[in-house]
């Protein structure tokens, strides 16, 4: 995999949550800010390589987010970067004529932090329910290998079991369903 230099990086894991209250009581004993909710709607763009998303977001506004990561299981690097849009429905109308519209992925995202990662509560419509970290990092081989053993610990004390672990995206999840 191929990571450019001047995205921003994190490594992530995604998981099927069974139980959305029992994960928000143990979200609340790890985090160390409470953000809130937040309704997404991620217009997915057709890309020869990475993946290109459209956010927008009821707390953010718009922002478009191209990004580089592996499907696989487990904790994976993903990079990115994150772009302010002042006109969303213009540029997605625009980047859906030139490139074709993939996917929407429509969300609801309680997010807390625990220091440095982002903990995501996700209702996602036609998917359920999930758990997603986020261990934000610059980089630096050091770094990445202190954000895995981060997202291990929290792993462990949101109690996620290997089997519900997803190695793909929303997008790519919605793409199986149908």
């Amino acid at each position: 995999m191929r990571y450019l230099r001047f995205m921003s990086s994190n490594i992530e894991i995604k998981a099927r949550c069974h139980d959305l209250i029992r994960a928000r009581e143990l979200a609340k004993t790890v985090a160390t800010e409470w953000v809130g909710v937040d309704y997404q709607v991620d217009t997915y763009f057709q890309t020869r390589q990475g993946r290109l998303k459209l956010r927008e977001s009821s707390v953010s506004g718009g922002q478009l987010v191209p990004y580089v990561r592996a499907d696989e299981e487990g904790p994976k690097r993903s990079d990115y970067q994150v772009i302010p849009v002042a006109d969303p429905t213009g540029l997605k109308a625009l980047l859906g004529t030139i490139l074709g519209v993939h996917q929407v992925v429509e969300k609801e995202r309680e997010i807390a932090l625990c220091d440095n990662v982002r903990i995501h509560l996700d209702r996602v419509k036609g998917l359920g329910t999930f758990i997603e970290f986020e261990a934000v990092f610059d980089a630096t081989v050091d770094d990445e290998a202190e954000q895995h053993a981060k997202v291990a610990r929290l792993i462990a004390a949101l109690e996620i079991a290997d089997g519900d672990r997803v190695a793909i995206s929303y997008e790519g999840l919605l793409a199986e369903s149908r």
